[in-house]
This record gives C-alpha cells, sequence and structure tokens, in this order.
C-alpha cells in the first residue's frame, strides 16, 4: 500500500486532529480483525506465532490484540521466544561471514524443544518456560516459569523466528501473524518520498535515543546489521502468515519528524558512513512533511511506542 505526500499535508493543515483520530482508527480496526481471525482459529490452535521486523510496533500491536481478545472472553499469554536461545557454544555456534557469532540465527534456538511445547500446550498439559541470561549467555532453568493454558486461552509466541518454516512447518494450524510498516509514502507524480524502511528506521532511532539514551550514531552503525538479519530470517518467511498487518499510520512521519530530526541533523553523515545514502535520502525527505504537534496523538496510538508518553509505556 501507499499513501500520498498531498493528501497527508493537506490532512494536516486542514484539520490535524481528525487526521491523527482517523488514522489511529484505521489501525484499530486492523487490531479488531486479526483478534477475530485469532479467535475463530482457537477451536483448531492454542498458538499464535507473531513475528516482523524490527520497528514494526510489535510490542504495541501485540498488547492491542490481547487487549480485545480479553473483550471477547479469551486471555492471552505473551512468551518471548528469545528465552527459548542455547546456551551459546562458541565451539559449535553458527557464525556470521565475518566470523562472529550469529545470534540472530534460528540455530541459536531450540527449536525442537518450542515444537514440543507448542504441542504441550495445545494439550492442555504444563510447559515451562525457559529463561534466557543474555548477560550470561546461558540459560537458567532455575527461573524457568510454568505455563498451561485454559479452555478459553492462548499463547502468543513473538520473535524473529516465529514463522520460520522449522516452526510453521510443525504447527500449521496455529495462527500466524506478520507485523511491519508496508507502506510507501509517494509524491503526485507517483514517485517514493519516504520508504517504508525508512520510517523503521526512524522509529527505532527515536526509541533508541527515548528509552536507551543511544545517539542516532549507534543506532544506524547496527542498522545494517539488523536489515541483513531481516533478509535472512524474517522476509522470507512472511508469506507463512495467514494475518498480514501493515502498522503504518498515515500521519507519524508529520509527528514523529520533531524527534528523528535533530537526532539526524547531529549524526555525522560522510560518504564513507555505512546506510550514508539511506540517512541522507531520509533527512532530505522531512522538510516536505508538514508538521503535526504530539499533543493530538492519542495515548494509546502505535507512535507512542516510539516517542513515549502512552499507556504501553514500561
Amino acid at each position: 500500500m501507499a499513501y500520498s505526500l498531498s493528501w497527508i499535508n493537506d490532512a494536516v493543515r486542514s484539520d490535524p486532529r481528525g487526521f491523527a483520530q482517523e488514522s489511529d482508527e484505521g489501525y484499530n480496526k486492523k487490531i479488531e480483525a486479526a483478534a477475530r481471525k485469532i479467535a475463530d482459529n482457537l477451536s483448531r490452535s492454542r498458538i499464535v506465532l507473531l513475528s516482523g521486523p524490527s520497528g514494526s510496533g510489535k510490542t504495541t500491536t501485540a498488547k492491542k490484540i490481547e487487549a480485545r481478545l480479553k473483550e471477547m472472553g479469551i486471555n492471552s499469554h505473551s512468551v518471548e521466544m528469545d528465552n527459548y536461545f542455547k546456551t551459546v557454544d562458541p565451539e559449535t555456534a553458527p557464525r556470521n561471514r565475518e566470523g562472529q557469532i550469529d545470534y540472530e540465527s534460528p540455530f541459536c534456538m531450540d527449536m525442537d524443544l518450542l515444537n514440543r511445547h507448542f504441542a504441550a500446550l495445545d494439550r492442555g498439559e504444563k510447559i515451562l518456560i525457559p529463561k534466557f541470561e543474555f548477560a550470561r549467555q546461558m540459560r537458567s532453568d532455575i527461573k524457568s516459569q510454568p505455563l498451561q493454558l485454559g479452555k478459553d486461552e492462548i499463547a502468543i509466541f513473538e520473535g524473529i523466528h516465529a514463522l520460520n518454516d522449522i516452526i510453521t512447518g510443525r504447527n500449521p494450524d496455529a495462527a500466524k501473524v506478520y507485523i511491519s510498516a508496508r507502506s510507501d509514502i509517494l509524491d503526485d507524480t507517483g514517485d517514493v518520498v519516504f520508504k517504508r524502511t525508512w520510517l523503521r528506521l526512524e522509529r527505532r532511532t527515536v526509541r533508541d535515543s527515548k528509552f536507551r539514551a543511544w545517539k542516532a550514531d549507534v543506532t544506524v552503525k547496527m542498522w545494517a546489521n539488523v536489515r541483513r538479519g531481516e533478509k535472512l530470517y524474517i522476509s522470507p518467511f512472511k508469506d507463512n502468515a495467514s494475518i498480514v498487518f501493515d502498522s503504518t499510520l498515515p500521519y507519524e512521519i508529520s509527528v514523529i519528524r520533531a524527534f528523528a530530526q535533530p537526532l539526524f541533523d547531529h549524526l555525522r553523515v560522510s560518504p564513507d558512513m555505512e546506510r550514508y545514502e539511506e540517512v541522507r535520502h531520509l533527512t532530505e525527505a522531512y522538510p516536505k512533511f508538514e508538521v503535526l504537534d504530539e499533543k493530538y496523538v492519542a495515548e494509546d496510538s502505535l507512535i507512542r511506542e516510539f516517542i513515549g508518553g502512552g499507556i504501553y509505556d514500561d
């Protein structure tokens, strides 16, 4: 899908509050549709597999889906698949082309245990969810958490490998959700003004600055590796999803630019910098967008996951 730059700017100028509300309502309709599909699938499987690339708004989207399911009488339990990492063994761990341990590889995960747990949960049996300690790069069985699903309960497993063939092939009945910002912004001639990947980069940059106190240099430096992992381990499996969710909000660039532009302006942009062209084109696009004041952004809006001040802030 794509949005028109002139339509966005006209809406911001004429009715910023109404435009923000309309955009959020469109997003909430997608939440409703996703929740109903998951509910309809409950008789086939109690497992939901949720994946998407970085900066897609998976956290807020998953929480909103859970809230809607609860209103429908279905309780949800969120499980981070990162806890199924295996204890790192430098001798056998997969490595990337630079020779470093590839922590994003599916072979770093205990896929056999995951699949056994999916089957056990569907049978109504109790499992012990492991806890992976990233500081020590090892799994802790002492800190494992029990989980057993009741009649009208589901488990949402979220992770970059949730839609991998290794998992979906053995769990064909699970509800499968793919979330990403999937819309570009076009000018009146049909040329792309703002790419969907730029949208996710600016989201990540603002969030990292807000919640991790990172400078834009850090996020941009990591972005190349993030994109590499997405192309290898996420994008090839998105077609396994039964529910595809576009998290782009038409008004968000007009809001986020006020947070992102200063961060990118202080970035030492030079031709030898990795992702130089991407950052240069992104920052050159900002003046084309009308500014929409943050005061029009609802507390439960997806944008709040990145700029802060929302009801889902930890």
